[in-house]
């Protein structure tokens, strides 16, 4: 089978975040972030173009979308709404889409506590011989998805690819990724990033922006 890697957005270390001056965020969060690391439109727009990628290679049978909750909820809900757009003003071309989820839990307050647990593997029978695209906020150390990719496997579906919005680079990878979706948004850097529901223990997922936590809100939300 052949993979196909699509062009991902780079932000680079020097990449010059915007003030937090410049955005609204809510009132309850303005102490407890650095900055604006993506604001909204731009995410917008980065699924926008994903969607179109995804449309383009995989419109020529039905797939199972499969969001990874609960930081990938809005992320999945914008793509499936843009490929739904797409559905609806492409021709004759079309995908026929399901969607089923899935959450996985390796973090507390800012650290992968090493165990990862997989929840709701057990209901996924209906992927056999399906096509299956993986939908994921943030990857990290790619330990995870790894994990997820084998018991997938299991089910044995036709194909799987994944779409993460986030792929970090790792300090303790020299500065690259440590796993490569097939289709991502953003390349970021090595920093714990909140907002657009990614969560610092479950705080931070109201936020629209993509945010810099700063040491403030780590120490005010820690557990």
């Amino acid at each position: 089978m052949v993979t196909f890697f699509f062009l991902s957005s780079q932000i680079g270390d020097k990449w010059q975040p915007f003030d937090l001056s410049c955005f609204c965020v809510p009132k309850h969060y303005e102490n407890d972030l650095e900055q604006v690391l993506i604001p909204h439109g731009i995410i917008q727009d980065r699924i926008e173009r994903l969607a179109r990628d995804i449309f383009q290679e995989l419109g020529q049978g039905p797939l199972t979308a499969l969001c990874v909750l609960k930081g990938g909820y809005k992320f999945f809900s914008d793509l499936m709404d843009k490929i739904n757009q797409l559905n609806c003003n492409q021709g004759q071309k079309s995908i026929p889409v399901s969607i089923d989820f899935i959450r996985l839990k390796s973090y507390e307050n800012d650290q992968s506590s090493g165990l990862i647990k997989i929840v709701g593997s057990d209901n996924l029978s209906s992927l056999k011989g399906r096509n299956v695209l993986i939908v994921e906020d943030i990857i990290d150390t790619g330990r995870t998805m790894k994990k997820l990719l084998n018991t997938l496997q299991q089910y044995e579906p036709k194909s799987v690819r994944v779409a993460s919005l986030l792929v970090k680079r790792r300090e303790d990878n020299n500065g690259d990724v440590c796993y490569m979706p097939e289709y991502a948004g953003f390349i970021v850097p090595d920093k714990f990033l909140v907002g657009y529901a990614l969560d610092f223990n479950e705080y931070f997922r109201d936020l629209n922006h993509i945010c810099v936590i700063s040491q403030a809100g780590m120490k005010k939300y820690r557990k």
